[in-house]
Formats: C-alpha cells, sequence, structure tokens
C-alpha cells in the first residue's frame, strides 16, 4: 500500500467565491464553525442552492479533516454534514477515491484524532452512495488496520475497522467469504478487548456463507488457507450487479461441513467474551446457524442458559428467546424459569423497569404455554407461584397493576392453591375461589375509593375488576356457554355485590362504573355481562338511593339503564317522578339553576327512553312523568320541553319518533349539542330547491277553515283616508292621540260631527261653545257609554283586540309521494310507519285586508293522509285502538290544527295568503303557496267587553244597558253625536257616527230561532216578548240573557209605526219594473230578539228582530257603516239559504 505524509496546513485551498444562482452577491466557502454550521442548517432545510459550489466545499472540507490545526469542534460537524448529504458531495465516483485517499492519510497519521468517526463516516458514505468500484480501496485499508492483532496503541481503531468491516458484509453479503479463514485466524490470536468486534465479524461472514452459498461452498472456503489478507480482491459478483451472479443456496452434504462445524464449536466457545449488547448481536445469528446445521438444541441450552440467573435484563432476555424457539430442550425447567422472573419481579434492588419485564415476561410465557397445550394445573410448583403474585405494600403502582393482571390470568390457570406437605402420609389442600382471591388481591389498590374518579389507583383497580371478571371467557372462545357460567359463577356475584356497594357509598365513582359496564356493553361476547350488571344496578339500586339533590350523580347510569330496551323502565320512571315532585316542593330562590339543569337532566333521559323502548311501554309512566313536569314544575324551559316531548308521545308513531330523535346520530362530521334536553343537534342536509315541485303545492297540501263561512265574500269594501292633511278623523279610522277639545258652532244641529282640534291655531279659530245641559237619561246613556269605550284598547299603542280562525292543514300522502319521494329513514314498513310525514313545518300568513301583522304557526310533526281505500283496511291493522265506528278520528290523526290570529284595524272581509316550509323525511325542503284562506264578516263577530268590576250574574243586566245606549247613539235623532269617548291606553278617543237599516226575512218563526241559536247565541243580550221567550226557552241554548214579557219605551221606533199590541204590519215599497204597491202582510208578533254584536277595534252591529209566525223584521244599527254592505248577505245566507 503507498504511503501518504499528512498534509500541512499549508495544503488546504484558499477561500473560493462563487456567483449565487440568482444573480445575488457571490458565495463563499466557510471558514469557520459557525459558518459550516449554518451551511449545515441551511441545507437541511432545503434553502441552500449552489451546485457550482460543491466541488470546492467538498475539498476544503477534506482539507479541513487533514489540518492539524483544526478545531476540535469542526471535524465532527463536518463529517456528520458529509455523510448526511452524501449523494450531493459524491455524485463522483473520483470524490469517493478522494474521500478514500484522505481517510488512508487519516489513520496513518500518528497525530490526528477523530480517525475512528472519520472510518465510520466514510464506510457510510460508500454503502450510500454505492459505488462499487470504490469498494476495494477501502477494503483494503480496513484490513491492513484490522491485520495488526494485539496492537495495544489502536486497539480502539482495530475496533472500529471491525464494525466497518462488519457492516460492509451486512450490505454485500459474501464480500469477504474468500478471507474467512484470515478472520477466523486474527480472532484466534486477538487478546484485546477488541476480540469481541474481531469475532462479531467473524461471526457475520459465517452467517452470510451458510445462509447464501451452501455449505459445499463453505467447506471448501474455510479449508483454503493460502489467500492473504492484503490485497484483497472483491468477488465479481459483487462488482457485477447482476442478481443470476449472486450465490444461490445449495443443500447440505455431510461430510463437507466438518470445518463449518469446527467453526461453530469456536464460536460456542466465545459468550464468556461477550459483552451483553454483544451476546444480543451474536445470539441473533448464532440460533439460524443451529437450525442450518441441526445442532442439538441441548447444546445451546447448556452453553446459554447460566444467563437467566445474572442481573442483566438482556441476557435475561435472551434465555427467553432461546426457550422460545426450542420449548422442548427446556422441558421441566420452567419452574425454575418462572421462579426467577418472580424473584426479579419481588426483589426491590432490581430497576423497577426490569421487574416490569420480568412480570411481562411472566405473562407472555403463560400464555406461550396455553398455546401449545400444555396442563399448567398438573405442575405443582407453578400452582405454588400463585401466592406470590400479590403486590407488596410499597411497590410501585405499575408494578401492581402488572401483578394483579398475572393474579387474574393465574386464578384461570388453577382454583385450587396446594400448601406444602406437613405429614409424610397427608397432603394439606386448601380451597381458595377466586373471589377470596380477587378480593386479597384488590387490598393493594383499596385507596381508589376515597380518590378523584381520575386517579391512576382507580384505573388499577377497574382493571383488575374487568380481568377477575372476563378471565374464564377468552375473545377467542366462539362459545357462548362460557359466558353463561360465568354469570352463575361465585366472582360475578361478588363483583356486583362490590359495585352496587360502590355506587351508593361512593358517588365519584359512578362515572367509572358507568365507563366500565360501558365496556362491557361494548364487546360482542361478553355483551350479556353488561347487561346483566344494569339488571343488577336497576334491581338493587334504584330502590335504595335516596331523593335528594345528589341524585344527580347517578344520573350517568341512569341514562345506561334507558339506553337498554331489555330492562323494564318502571322503575326508572317511578323514581324520576319523585326526584321531580322533590325539586318541585324544594323549589326556592336559591334553588332555581338546580332545578333547571336537574329538569333538563331528567328529560334527556325521558328522551333516550323515547329512542331506545317502544312508545306502548312507556306511555303510562312517561306521560305521567311529563304530565306532572308541564303542570307543576318551576322553571319555564324545563315544562315547555316536556310540552314537545308529551306531544311528540301522543301524537308520532314510534318509529317516525326514534326516527326524529335519532337525526342526529344520521349525518357523521356534526358535533351535537352538548345540552341533554336539546331536541334537533344536527344540522339538515341541504338540497338544490326545485322550483318545479313548489308550483303545485296547493293540489296535494291543503288548509281548510274547519267552520265554513256562511258567506264567501268574493269582494270588500275598505275606504281610504281621504282627507289628507285634515285634522279630523275618517270615518273608517276614527281614533287619534289628541288632547280632546271639542269645539261647537253656534248652530245647534245635533247631527253636526264633533270637530276635535290638534293645534292652537284650531283653538282659536272657533267660538267655544256654550255649556249644554242634559237631561238623566242622556247622562246615563253618557256614562255607559264612556265606561265600555274605556275597556277598548287602543290598537296603536297596546295589543288589540284578536280574531281567531281555526283551520286544519293535510296533505296527501300518494301525491306527495309522487312530487317529493318516498324514501323513508328507517326502511321498509307497513301502516302509519308507511306513510311520509313533514317535520318542522312553518306557516306564514299575509293579507292585503287591514288586520296588522299577522303571526306564523309551527307544527312540530305532520302524518300525510292515506288513500281512502286503504284507510280503514291496512292502517287500522297496525293502530293499537282502534275507534268502534269513527271515521272522524281516523282523519284527526293526519290533520293538524291552526290558528289564524288576525288584529283587524276595520272589521272587513279579505283573504289571507298562506306560505308553506315544511322538511321531508328525506332532507328537502318542501316550500310553496297554499290556498288562501277566506276571511267574512261574521269571523268579526264579538262579544262585548264586560268590566273587570262587573258580577258575573250582573252581566246581563250590563249586555242589555249597553245594547239600550249603543241603540240610542246610533239612532237618527241621538243626542250623543257631539261627544268623544277616550279608550284605554294611550290618548286615543273615538266618537259614535251612527247609521240603522231594515231588512225584512220572510222565514218561519222557528226556522228563525234555530238558526239564531246555531250562530248568533253568543250575541243575544235580550228576549222581549212572552211568546217568543217561551220558543227561546223551550230550546236551552240561549241563557244569561234579559228576559222581559212586554217592550219597554226603548224598542219602539217611531218610524216604524208599530207595536206588539197593534194588528199587523202593512209594509208598502216601490218595484223597479212595474212601480206596483204591493202588501206584505205580517202575521201576529211573538216577541223581539235583541243582539250585540263588537265589530273590532271599536265598532258595534246591533240587531233589533221582531219575530212573527211568518216573517221577521229585522232592524240593524251600527256606528260603522261600511259593514252594511256584508250584513245583507250574511242574514239572507244564515235565514234563507
Amino acid at each position: 500500500m503507498a504511503s501518504t505524509a499528512a498534509p500541512s496546513s499549508s495544503l488546504a485551498p484558499p477561500p473560493v467565491a462563487v456567483a449565487g444562482g440568482g444573480g445575488g452577491p457571490p458565495l463563499k466557502v466557510p471558514t469557520t464553525v459557525q459558518e459550516w454550521e449554518l451551511l449545515a442548517e441551511e441545507m437541511q432545510q432545503g434553502k441552500w442552492n449552489a451546485p457550482l459550489l460543491i466541488p470546492s466545499l467538498l475539498d476544503h472540507a477534506v482539507a479541513s479533516l487533514l489540518r492539524k490545526d483544526s478545531p476540535p469542534n469542526l471535524k465532527l460537524p463536518l463529517l456528520l454534514l458529509l455523510e448526511e448529504f452524501a449523494e450531493t458531495f459524491f455524485a463522483d465516483e473520483n470524490d469517493v477515491v478522494r474521500l478514500v485517499d484522505a481517510l488512508r492519510a487519516a489513520v496513518q497519521s500518528p497525530v490526528l484524532d477523530g480517525k475512528d468517526q472519520f472510518m465510520l463516516s466514510a464506510t457510510s458514505i460508500v454503502i450510500t452512495v454505492d459505488h462499487r468500484a470504490s469498494i476495494q480501496q477501502l477494503m483494503e485499508l480496513l484490513l491492513t488496520v484490522i491485520n495488526r492483532p494485539n496492537h495495544g496503541p489502536d486497539r480502539q481503531t482495530r475496533a472500529a475497522a471491525c464494525e466497518c468491516l462488519r457492516q460492509l458484509e451486512k450490505s454485500y453479503p459474501c464480500l469477504l467469504s474468500a478471507v474467512a479463514p484470515n478472520l477466523w485466524g486474527l480472532c484466534q490470536s486477538e487478546r484485546t478487548h477488541a476480540c469481541q468486534s474481531y469475532l462479531l465479524l467473524f461471526t457475520t461472514v459465517v452467517y452470510n456463507v451458510v445462509a447464501n452459498e451452501g455449505l459445499v461452498n463453505a467447506a471448501s472456503i474455510f479449508s483454503n488457507t493460502a489467500l492473504p489478507l492484503v490485497p484483497f480482491n472483491v468477488p465479481h459478483f459483487i462488482l457485477s450487479e447482476d442478481p443470476q451472479s449472486q450465490p444461490q443456496p445449495q443443500p447440505i452434504i455431510g461430510s463437507n461441513s466438518k470445518e463449518v462445524r469446527r467453526a461453530m464449536a469456536f464460536l460456542m466457545e466465545a459468550p464468556q467474551i461477550l459483552t451483553p449488547c454483544g451476546m444480543v448481536e451474536f445470539l441473533g445469528m448464532i440460533m439460524p446457524l443451529a437450525l442450518a446445521l441441526e445442532l442439538q438444541p441441548s447444546m445451546l441450552k447448556v452453553q446459554f442458559f447460566g444467563m437467566i440467573h445474572s442481573f442483566d435484563p438482556l441476557l435475561s432476555h435472551l434465555v427467553l428467546s432461546l426457550y422460545s424457539h426450542f420449548l422442548d430442550a427446556f422441558d421441566g425447567l420452567e419452574g425454575e424459569i418462572f421462579a426467577r422472573l418472580v424473584q426479579i419481579s419481588t426483589h426491590t434492588q432490581h430497576y423497577l423497569v426490569f421487574r416490569l419485564l420480568a412480570l411481562h415476561w411472566l405473562s407472555g410465557l403463560f400464555t406461550k404455554l396455553i398455546l401449545k397445550g400444555s396442563e399448567l394445573r398438573k405442575d405443582k410448583s407453578l400452582v405454588k407461584l400463585g401466592l406470590r403474585f400479590y403486590p407488596a405494600l410499597f411497590d410501585p403502582l405499575a408494578l401492581k397493576a402488572l401483578k394483579l393482571d398475572l393474579l387474574a390470568f393465574y386464578s384461570t390457570i388453577n382454583m385450587d392453591v396446594l400448601r406444602p406437605e406437613v405429614a409424610s402420609t397427608e397432603q394439606v389442600v386448601k380451597r381458595k375461589s377466586v373471589s377470596v382471591l380477587f378480593q386479597d388481591g384488590l387490598l393493594s389498590v383499596s385507596g381508589f375509593k376515597w380518590l378523584p374518579p381520575w386517579s391512576s389507583e382507580t384505573s388499577v383497580a377497574f382493571r383488575c375488576f374487568h380481568k377477575f371478571l372476563i378471565g374464564a371467557s377468552s375473545h377467542s372462545d366462539s362459545d357462548p356457554s362460557t359466558t353463561k357460567i360465568l354469570m352463575d359463577s361465585a366472582i360475578f356475584h361478588t363483583i356486583q355485590e362490590m359495585l352496587v356497594g360502590m355506587t351508593l357509598e361512593f358517588h365519584r365513582l359512578v362515572p367509572v362504573i358507568v365507563y366500565f359496564i360501558g365496556r362491557l356493553l361494548g364487546c360482542q361476547k361478553h355483551l350479556w355481562l353488561g347487561e346483566r350488571l344494569l339488571q343488577t344496578v336497576d334491581e338493587w339500586l334504584l330502590p335504595k338511593v335516596k331523593i335528594d339533590y345528589k341524585l344527580v350523580s347517578y344520573f350517568p347510569i341512569f341514562d345506561r339503564i334507558a339506553e337498554n330496551s331489555g330492562i323494564p323502565p318502571q322503575r326508572l320512571l317511578n323514581l324520576l317522578i319523585k326526584l321531580m315532585v322533590f325539586l318541585v316542593e324544594q323549589h326556592g330562590p336559591d334553588t332555581e339553576l338546580k332545578s333547571w339543569s336537574h329538569g333538563s337532566k331528567v328529560l334527556g333521559i325521558c328522551r333516550t327512553m323515547l329512542i331506545h323502548h317502544h312508545s306502548s311501554r312507556l306511555f303510562l309512566g312517561l306521560s305521567r312523568l311529563l304530565s306532572f313536569t308541564c303542570l307543576y314544575f318551576p322553571d319555564l324551559e324545563v315544562r315547555d320541553n316536556a310540552r314537545i316531548y308529551l306531544r311528540m308521545l301522543i301524537c308520532i308513531p314510534g318509529m317516525k319518533l326514534r326516527a326524529i330523535l335519532n337525526l342526529g346520530d344520521q349525518f357523521l362530521g356534526i358535533s351535537p349539542s352538548s345540552h341533554s334536553s336539546s331536541f334537533f343537534s344536527v344540522q339538515s342536509p341541504r338540497y338544490a330547491q326545485s322550483t318545479k315541485k313548489s308550483q303545485n303545492i296547493s293540489s296535494y297540501i291543503h288548509i281548510e277553515r274547519m267552520v265554513p263561512l256562511l258567506v264567501k265574500q268574493s269582494w270588500s269594501l275598505s275606504l281610504s283616508n281621504l282627507g289628507v292633511g285634515s285634522s279630523k278623523p275618517t270615518l273608517v279610522e276614527s281614533i287619534v292621540d289628541i288632547e280632546p277639545l271639542v269645539v261647537l258652532s253656534e248652530a245647534e244641529d245635533s247631527s253636526n260631527l264633533p270637530t276635535v282640534s290638534a293645534s292652537g291655531t284650531d283653538r282659536t279659530s272657533h267660538v267655544q261653545e256654550p255649556l249644554r245641559v242634559m237631561d238623566s237619561k242622556i247622562s246615563e246613556i253618557l256614562g255607559i257609554l264612556r265606561r265600555h269605550f274605556s275597556c277598548i284598547p287602543d290598537f296603536r299603542h297596546m295589543p288589540g283586540l284578536k280574531v281567531r280562525i281555526s283551520c286544519n292543514l293535510r296533505f296527501e300522502s300518494e301525491s306527495f309521494n309522487h312530487v317529493w319521494g318516498g324514501d323513508s329513514p328507517t326502511g321498509q314498513l307497513d301502516g302509519l310507519d308507511a306513510l311520509p310525514a313533514i317535520y318542522g313545518t312553518l306557516l306564514k300568513f299575509s293579507s292585503s285586508a287591514p288586520y296588522g301583522s299577522i303571526p306564523s304557526c309551527h307544527i312540530p310533526f305532520l302524518l300525510g293522509e292515506p288513500t281512502r281505500n286503504d284507510q280503514h283496511s291496512d292502517l287500522t291493522a297496525s293502530l293499537d285502538i282502534v275507534p268502534v265506528e269513527d271515521s272522524s278520528a281516523d282523519d284527526e290523526s293526519f290533520r293538524a290544527p291552526v290558528t289564524i290570529h288576525l288584529e283587524p284595524r276595520e272589521p272587513a272581509p279579505g283573504l289571507v295568503d298562506v306560505f308553506i316550509e315544511a322538511n321531508a323525511e328525506n332532507g328537502q325542503v318542501v316550500r310553496g303557496q297554499l290556498q288562501s284562506i277566506t276571511v267574512g264578516i261574521e269571523d268579526m263577530f264579538l262579544k262585548p267587553i264586560v268590566p273587570s268590576d262587573i258580577l258575573e250574574d250582573a252581566i246581563a243586566a250590563y249586555n242589555l244597558q249597553l245594547f239600550d245606549a249603543l241603540w240610542e247613539a246610533c239612532g237618527a235623532s241621538s243626542s250623543t253625536g257631539r261627544e268623544i269617548f277616550p279608550l284605554r291606553g294611550g290618548k286615543g278617543v273615538a266618537a259614535i257616527n251612527g247609521t240603522r237599516s231594515v231588512k225584512l226575512l220572510e222565514v218561519p218563526a222557528d226556522s228563525l230561532i234555530r238558526a239564531t241559536e246555531r250562530h248568533l247565541a253568543p250575541f243575544v243580550v235580550g228576549v222581549v216578548g212572552e211568546p217568543l221567550i217561551s220558543l227561546v226557552k223551550d230550546g236551552g241554548i240561549i241563557e244569561n240573557v234579559v228576559w222581559k214579557a212586554t217592550a219597554s219605551d226603548s224598542f219602539a221606533d217611531p218610524s216604524s209605526n208599530t207595536a206588539f199590541s197593534r194588528g199587523p204590519l202593512h209594509l208598502t215599497y216601490i218595484d223597479d219594473e212595474d212601480e206596483r204597491k204591493e202588501q206584505a202582510n205580517l202575521s201576529r208578533n211573538m216577541g223581539c230578539l235583541l243582539v250585540l254584536i263588537f265589530l273590532p277595534p271599536r265598532f258595534h252591529l246591533l240587531f233589533q228582530m221582531e219575530v212573527c209566525d211568518l216573517s221577521t223584521l229585522v232592524r240593524i244599527r251600527t256606528d260603522h257603516w261600511p259593514c252594511l254592505a256584508y250584513v245583507d248577505d250574511y242574514l239572507e245566507a244564515l235565514y234563507m239559504a
């Protein structure tokens, strides 16, 4: 080998500058340690990009490695940089040759340090870049280094060279096969600590030769000792890189393996000079060699079994590895191995890691022996080890956990713990049950009962519960009989009693117990165990709990009981009812938050029951609980939620109800609400809205009035405010906000309307009227009217009077499915469950008539109407209770009541437009316009407002007095036309501007009375005349009115020229066609019906019906003359239709 002197510092090339890649400032070669570290960081982050600078960097780095005056902290970062980016710096094979030459110079220099690291880095670079032509130079250098056995000063360098050669042999198998005899000789000659590296190198060569070439070639190789170690020639199959030229395995031939066996015998004598780490490498190759050479496993046992008594975990692990590979060879030594491992785990002088490893090894060996089929129960030495698994008092918690696991595992192997003999003729055997074994082992972690539920000791204790409970029922065993046997075992009953006792005594352990039961319920094999535990808790725990505020700690386990459909819910429902009664009784200012929280959680449990149980099973108990909550619970939110749940329980069939409540589980990626009483916890899926589907929506979704109108008014008379800029109120809107000041003209004309001034200029422009003088009758009438108007709210400053229109909403199932699809999330169903449904329906109302703002209506659920042919066949079969001969009950199940609330500004008919938005079962949004609802004049009929100070017995008399006062005020000769009357709320005042009319109805008296009783009975305030009183009282419908046998003077109309004592009434009129006079002869007068109707917001309609046998004359008075346009049609439809 050529000799190269170490270069001096003058050989280092000067710094070189290269232009930057982006046209920036030139890049300089680093010279200091900081610059090299910065370069390495930039290359690791991918920020460095100067390929032209790589040759200069490599030259400078190699030169720095060979300089004597280089800083000590520079060479190691340079070697690591070159090794990490070897493919960048050594893309050319010549660069690798230069690196090997530099390594040769460094090795031959007596003063340079870092030779070992340089050697290792160069080997790693050669293997990484895989330039096989340069391997020979490196191999010659390394072989030259190791070819000086027992040379003391460079023993560390020789050991490093051996490790480099071993890595090259691993990367290129059989690379050193030609010099194997030389390496054997070096191993025999080396006596320093580097002998381990020589031995491992030789073992690796032997392993590769046997594994890759077969024993025939191996024998010839070991028998050829004529080849020198240096110079070294790389085998041709390494340089060719052709897979076909690689050595192929050949069969073993007996006589040719002699030399290999001799080498193997030499290696078997070497373990005493190896360190534990070296022994791991050594045995990893020896065991495959022993199998290839078909050596007796007993040879390995004799040579290496003694290492089990060492204090090094690696050596113990090697013995256990041998044991697991050669079980038959170690037959009979299991007890010694197990005893040694138990001894390691119990001795406190060992490291904790070693003790934990010993327990893990024990568990693995037990499992391996069971899988092998060994009868562990027959080995008394193994049986006796069970008592040594009990955790000690001061053992670390991790060690206690493993010992308890082994104790549970051991309890499944043998239930009989044998004691040693006390007499030669008698053996004392004590039978110790698994329950006692479990209780004794649990003493070491008994503090979990007082520790927080998240403590590690609590986890260890419940892990012990689980291990002992399912120890005899393996997951790999598919036979369900083992689980059934376990449910009748003593350990199961012991754990049941302990869990119930801990639940009652330690509330903080309830979440842990719930998790423990849930773990069993989540396992298909041990599902029955979890259900049995829940049944035990339901039977033993619920009757013993105390009803107080601490009961909330049991709610997690109540949820688990509610989820299980196999447990009857009656006990839990009765307990929840008692809790709600307690919360109502104990409610106070200091318990408002507790009441809300506990009530919400109770409703959450009710929701869980609705999801997992049949409605028929829950109906009685759950309806009692929800009804009590709706009526008496102090929190408004809880009451509303309970009312919704109760309505859903009553109205929605079971399958669809569960589909609604389970909506949050059907969509992934959306987290449910954390509030337990939330009904819908996820967003609905969005579908593209189809306008075609919504065009004819009114053809199959219908909204209809419950009570049809007598007159379907197709027009409406509405007067706009024509007096723009005028201070006078119009006839329609005669309520203004003013300080009332009545100004009268000089002419004392009682028919003039009052003039209401709103400004000071109006006050000065009129002369104040002199004080008027009224008689007592007018004063009494004005007092009644003022009292009446003071009860009428001013709708501009406060909520006005409401008119309610009752309707029904329904839809046809067949047409709905045809348009929106009939895919149900619950699958193929029958009966009620097969019908479509809409959810979360919102009805919006609007109208061009003066009805104010109309509130919307919400319907949570509506079932579609079945076809008429199948309604009474398939549908009734699915009902639990079928009404007898009552078809209306079926119709009510498919109709939702809708109430439209109107606040009229004027009593006029009109149309209310209806717009619907709902959700179909498949998530589509049903949106469209429905039929309009017709509002008639009869919808405006309200009873007059009665002052709060009027007693119930005096209401009839008050209504009659009000009728008399309004009749007089609406007359043409009324003296009250100048008066204004303040309204309730605000400064609004109103005046009466009366008008009158007359209508002749040619209908018999009995027909008129029946129609009046059917439609106008609530508005009748008085009946006059003995014959009429007798007929009306016989009907029994009109009640709480004033009965007068004779008419008073107030009922006589001067213009009518008639009275009850006179003869028949003769009414004359002129025909438009022939202008003939006809006489309408009326028979005997029977009496008079007085009807008082209030028209919101403040108007009145009065009927005085003079009833005769064959006809009736209706005298009409009102303070809102536009309503007369509708009254005529209404009376004809009421009495003459």
